[in-house]
């Protein structure tokens, strides 16, 4: 399966800027600009898609897209949207919208919550996995507005309306790809019926591998063909010219985290920890500094859990390395972003992108030839 290389843009440059180690990029404001600078630098780097996140109080994700899309050519957008403040209905025919407007660069990243402290800013008082099942629900909706051209009624739980329409359809067939994360066993069931791309944090491959085999097992017990599920993987590199200068960026990384006291925008250490998956890294830093080959595991503990702060740390060949592992176990679409933001979407352009497309073609062209030998 081709490669899908996804990076992430914010609104507004963030914290220590260009000189030190951000766990963060959404927030901070709105600066045109730099949404424009920073998607530029993204579609010139190589990048396929870019993040755009949510939180209860940064830029609306789906403005900030439009704009970054007005001002790119071809970089897709990976939309962050939060069941619960947008009507189904609402959202399908938004979305939909600038799926037609942009030729289909756009996917949605259905986000359940982010804690319940953060949840209640919004005034959303479901909880934990009240949010999942109401996830599944709007996801279900979302794709039968998108292939239906009768007008649809629906009674659910959390959701009822009548006779539903569109004048219009998707540009992307079937329907804008749906993508969805989560470690929770009521993530695990939602994912597993309704999502296209079930998204997976940096953890060990032989974790990573454990849990695409499970997921893939739980979409069959669902009627649908496992087959058609794609595996996403997060994870921040942190690269170099030589692999003692990446090593030193690393701690020094770690360190910048440590002295600001960056932590998880999505709630308290506590609810974070309400998080399988924030636990799950939590773990596996206590584990060892150092997992697999140069999976960095300190970050991710400092910053308490906080999702994609795992990071690989080497040479362009070295985490090309790593990354190609993780494609090899079916993680097809790779998300990466650094800790110095914009600096390291424009150096990964230069030899980390080109060299892991070009490891990629050679692993396909090679499985072809094997499978006519």
């Amino acid at each position: 399966m081709s490669l899908e290389i996804i990076g992430m843009i914010g609104a507004k440059r963030e914290g220590t800027g260009k000189k030190g180690a951000e766990v963060h990029v959404i927030g901070g404001g709105i600066d045109g600009d730099y949404i424009t600078e920073f998607a530029q630098a993204h579609e010139k780097s190589g990048f396929d898609k870019v993040l755009v996140g949510y939180t209860s109080s940064s830029a609306d994700g789906f403005i900030v897209a439009m704009h970054a899309a007005a001002n790119t050519k071809h970089l897709g957008y990976l939309i962050a949207h939060r069941p619960g403040f947008v009507s189904p209905t609402v959202l399908a025919r938004k979305a939909a919208t600038f799926d037609q407007l942009t030729n289909g660069r756009i996917a949605l990243h259905i986000i359940s919550g982010g804690g319940d402290t953060e949840q209640r800013r919004d005034g959303d008082y479901e909880t934990h996995d009240s949010r999942y099942e109401r996830s599944g629900e709007f996801i279900k909706v979302l794709k039968n507005l998108w292939s239906q051209s009768e007008p649809l009624t629906h009674h659910g739980h959390f959701y009822k309306f009548e006779n539903a329409k569109s004048d219009f359809q998707c540009f992307q067939e079937p329907h804008i790809p749906i993508y969805f994360g989560g470690a929770s066993e009521a993530a695990l069931s939602v994912g597993a019926e309704t999502c296209d791309v079930y998204a997976l944090w940096g953890e060990p491959r032989k974790e990573v591998k454990k849990k695409i085999i499970d997921f893939k097992k739980r979409v069959k017990a669902t009627g649908r063909n496992p087959e058609t599920i794609r595996f996403s993987i997060s994870t921040r590199p942190i690269v170099a010219e030589t692999e003692s200068e990446a090593w030193d960026k690393a701690y020094h990384t770690l360190e910048s985290v440590l002295q600001s006291g960056q932590r998880s925008m999505h709630g308290t250490a506590d609810e974070r920890l309400e998080s399988v998956g924030s636990q799950r890294l939590v773990d596996f830093a206590a584990a060892g500094d150092v997992l697999d080959d140069r999976l960095y595991m300190p970050i991710a503990a400092a910053a308490g859990g906080a999702g994609n702060t795992t990071a690989l740390v080497g040479t362009p060949e070295q985490v090309v390395e790593s990354l190609i592992k993780y494609y090899k176990l079916g993680c097809t679409t790779l998300l990466i972003r650094g800790f110095d933001p914009y600096n390291d979407t424009i150096y990964w352009g230069k030899e980390l992108i080109p060299l892991l497309r070009d490891e990629v073609n050679k692993y396909l062209k090679s499985n072809v030839v094997t499978a006519h030998a």
